[in-house]
């Protein structure tokens, strides 16, 4: 791709002149459209060092209100970024609807450092099938990505350096590292080469720009982000609501196993008040000392709660928490999304909680909720919901690739069960709380629920994060399989 740009490609003032003056207003009403329809935009600028991206960036920025956009200036990982998923840190940058991003590189900006020259092929290839999917999963979600390399050979590249340092106020930019790695230009534009093969996909493109005149970038670059900005609030206007069956997409590279349905779970499992006394107390001694073993081998353990209401994931999350170390863990209890949270992509907020490495993250309601609640109230359009399962499986497995032991309960109980725990909680004042008209609602559409369950089941349970299903009439065997599941997988991982 960076082979066939022609690098002497220039414009004069007199040619610039009109095409800035057109393109300023242009791009400033577009703003305030693209604002109006909610479209979230992420503009991203790659390219060698000294190709013109921080100059690109803040010219473009002139053109724009500044209370409708981000720019972020991306350098190498805090040592808090490195205790999370690397996407992790981007994901939670994404912008809200109606916003834009702007990036002077992003998450392809860490590719040089992260694999170096002498990288193995397995290693980027999972890199660059991870940003893949981040991109696809944003695109899906309605957000323009348009992606900029910028690039000069190495002649020039020289030239700016040198003129950098000769000034003491931008001196400081350049360092031996950035001449040094002129000796290796031609090869790092084949390496630049292949990721942006690898990553130029038909919903984000690449748009490499050869940079060798700062007025010929700047009309090309700002001229397609119009075109760009005009495309999509035409696609927006003109696509009709469609309806769509319920048909999932699932990639075929993930090993479904088999699950039971609901109706198949023998609910009557029960244990007797002093044995589960005693093989609690066993257990949580066990779980604490494998946390420590878990903290020193850098493990992150996510725990995905999901359940019948008044199933009892409050208090099987209480026995599992008051065995750990409170620095060691968190409770991540996942309501209604907020205004905040319904104006991003609905994983952006399981982003923002996820462990750090040796911690457990304990979520009482997942990103499930998208196959639950948002299908059965009908808050989701279908073919979001289509989309969602296999969404919930890539995330899952960047999870487990990052290292991550993932476990995922549904607790079970009949509705008899069920509606002898609301009426307690109606007629005991300290747990009136607990109990809501929704929670009485729900109930009615208590046969939607199970299938919803029963399809979760269907096609997210993976070989590398399986559901594990609960029977919880008896609130006393559910918190001891909870616990001896956990400790035997930790215990195998470890």
């Amino acid at each position: 791709m960076l082979k066939e740009l022609d690098l002497t490609r220039k414009l004069s003032k007199e040619e610039y002149a009109p095409i800035a003056e057109a393109l300023g207003p242009r791009l400033t009403m577009l703003q305030q459209r693209i604002i109006q329809a909610k479209i979230p935009v992420i503009i991203l600028f790659e390219g060698p060092s000294a190709a013109g991206k921080g100059a690109t960036v803040n010219s473009l920025i002139l053109h724009f209100d500044a209370r409708g956009f981000t720019v972020f200036n991306t350098q190498d990982p805090e040592p808090g970024d490195l205790r999370v998923p690397w996407l992790a840190r981007f994901a939670k940058q994404m912008p809200a609807y109606g916003r834009m991003a702007i990036y002077d590189r992003s998450w392809y900006g860490g590719w040089f450092r992260r694999f170096g020259r002498k990288t193995g092929k397995e290693k980027y290839t999972r890199y660059f099938e991870e940003i893949n999917t981040f991109e696809r999963q944003l695109t899906d979600d309605g957000y323009l990505i348009l992606k900029y390399f910028l690039y000069i050979d190495k002649k020039e590249q020289k030239k700016r350096f040198e003129k950098l340092k000769r000034v003491k106020s931008t001196s400081w930019r350049v360092n031996k590292a950035d001449f040094k790695n002129l000796k290796f230009h031609k090869e790092l534009t084949e390496i630049s080469d292949q990721m942006l093969e690898a990553t130029n996909t038909s919903y984000a493109p690449w748009r490499p720009v050869a940079a060798t005149d700062k007025r010929y970038v700047r009309a090309t670059v700002f001229s397609s982000i119009a075109d760009e900005l005009e495309s999509a609030l035409k696609i927006r206007k003109e696509k009709p609501a469609q309806e769509t069956d319920f048909a999932p997409q699932v990639k075929p590279c993930f090993h479904l196993l088999p699950h039971k349905t609901i109706e198949e779970l023998d609910l009557t499992k029960a244990i007797a008040e002093e044995e589960y006394k005693e093989r609690l107390k066993s257990l949580q001694k066990k779980l604490f000392k494998l946390q420590n073993k878990l903290y020193l081998a850098k493990i992150p353990v996510i725990i995905a709660y999901e359940g019948n209401d008044a199933a009892g994931k409050g208090g099987n999350i209480r026995r599992v928490a008051s065995a750990l170390d409170a620095r060691g863990y968190s409770v991540t209890p996942i309501a209604a999304p907020t205004p905040d949270e319904l104006s991003h992509q609905y994983l952006w907020r399981f982003w923002k909680a996820l462990p750090r490495t040796g911690h457990f993250g304990i979520f009482d309601r997942t990103w499930y909720g998208r196959v639950l609640v948002e299908r059965v109230e009908d808050f989701t359009p279908v073919s979001r919901i289509n989309q969602a399962y296999n969404e919930i499986n890539e995330f899952e497995y960047m999870l487990h690739r990052w290292g991550a032991i993932i476990f995922k309960f549904w607790l079970a109980i009949d509705q008899d069960e069920q509606l002898r725990r609301f009426e307690e909680r109606e007629n005991t004042p300290e747990k009136q709380w607990k109990i809501t008209q929704e929670d009485w609602r729900n109930r009615d559409k208590w046969n939607l629920y199970t299938q919803a369950v029963n399809d979760m089941f269907r096609y997210t349970n993976t070989d590398f994060a399986p559901w594990i299903a609960v029977e919880s009439n008896s609130k006393h065997y559910a918190r001891i399989k909870t616990l001896e599941t956990m400790i035997t997988a930790i215990e195998k991982r470890l």
